[in-house]
């Protein structure tokens, strides 16, 4: 009879040790969803030679018209949801006439008034995410641009601090890559075939499913 008593209560210690474990599994098997808050931006940088200067520059529009989410599962993989989306109507530099230009010759945002980029995977991102600390990690999914989509890569550098998350992608890609027309205007001497993006994101974190 000791024996069996003893047999019993060691069963119910381990059944009790589990119990937490399980729970705690249960909390950890979520997903998260990374959503675009306002302070966002999004940057496109090429380098120019204008006529009036004796050397070269960076003509640099931005916009503050960027929505959308990243949205991880569990294992890390993105949901068919996630997406963000760059309103390029919005795009300004320092200066109004390369602005319209750039606007009705070059980006034809009239006809391509949005710029998506979709997730597929990434790598060296930490999983599940970290609630402190840094990262830096690739990440890849499909871009349209111009009416084009392909495989674009960025390189991301991501703080996070809680249930705030703050990171900064780069790309960057020729012009022939998205069907986009190199511009020649008066003024402008030459333009470098290489059109570099950069997303400033200030992401808020919840749990999933």
């Amino acid at each position: 009879m000791n024996r069996i008593a003893l047999c019993a209560v060691a069963v119910g210690c381990v059944v009790c040790l589990e119990e937490p474990v399980h729970g705690q599994a249960g909390q950890t098997a979520r997903g998260v969803r990374l959503e675009i808050q306002s302070g966002s931006k999004a940057e496109y940088r090429v380098r120019e030679q204008l006529a009036r200067l004796n050397f070269p520059n960076d003509a640099v529009g931005a916009t503050e018209s960027i929505t959308g989410a990243l949205v991880m599962r569990p294992d890390g993989t993105f949901t068919g949801d996630s997406k963000l989306t760059v309103d390029m109507r919005t795009l300004r530099t320092d200066e109004p006439k390369r602005d319209g230009f750039m606007r009705e010759n070059t980006l034809e945002t009239n006809r391509y008034p949005l710029a998506e980029f979709v997730p597929r995977r990434h790598t060296g991102l930490p999983t599940p995410l970290p609630t402190s600390g840094g990262a830096t990690f690739k990440l890849i999914g499909d871009l349209t641009l111009h009416g084009v989509t392909a495989e674009q890569t960025w390189d991301v550098a991501a703080t996070f601090a809680g249930d705030a998350v703050n990171a900064k992608a780069t790309t960057r890609f020729n012009f022939a890559k998205y069907k986009i027309t190199i511009p020649r205007v008066f003024g402008l001497l030459s333009v470098d075939d290489d059109i570099r993006l950069e997303l400033s994101l200030r992401m808020n974190r919840s749990r999933v499913g």
